[in-house]
C-alpha cells in the first residue's frame, strides 16, 4: 500500500492483527516465564500502535473522500457555480 503508516518493514493491518491475536493466546495460555511475558506485552502494545496507524490513516482517508463528495454534491446542486 503506497499510502503505509511508518517505514516500509511495517506490517499490514491484517499482518499486525493476526500477530496480535497470537500474542493474546499465548499470554493467556500462560507457562511463560515472567521475561517472556513480558516481551509478549511489549510486542502486544506495538502492534496495537501498528493498528491504530493503519485504522487512523483509514479514518482520515475516509473523511477526506466524504468531504471531497460533500464539496462535489454542494457544487452541483449550487446553479452560480
Amino acid at each position: 500500500m503506497s499510502d503505509a503508516p511508518g517505514s516500509a518493514d511495517r506490517p499490514t493491518y491484517e499482518q499486525a492483527r493476526e500477530e496480535l491475536v497470537e500474542v493474546v493466546r499465548a499470554l493467556e495460555a500462560g507457562g511463560a516465564t515472567l521475561e517472556e511475558s513480558l516481551a509478549l506485552w511489549e510486542r502486544g502494545e506495538a502492534l496495537t500502535a501498528i493498528c491504530q496507524e493503519w485504522l487512523d490513516g483509514a479514518k482520515q482517508r475516509l473523511d477526506a473522500a466524504r468531504i471531497a463528495t460533500d464539496e462535489t454534491d454542494a457544487g452541483e446542486a449550487d446553479p452560480d457555480s
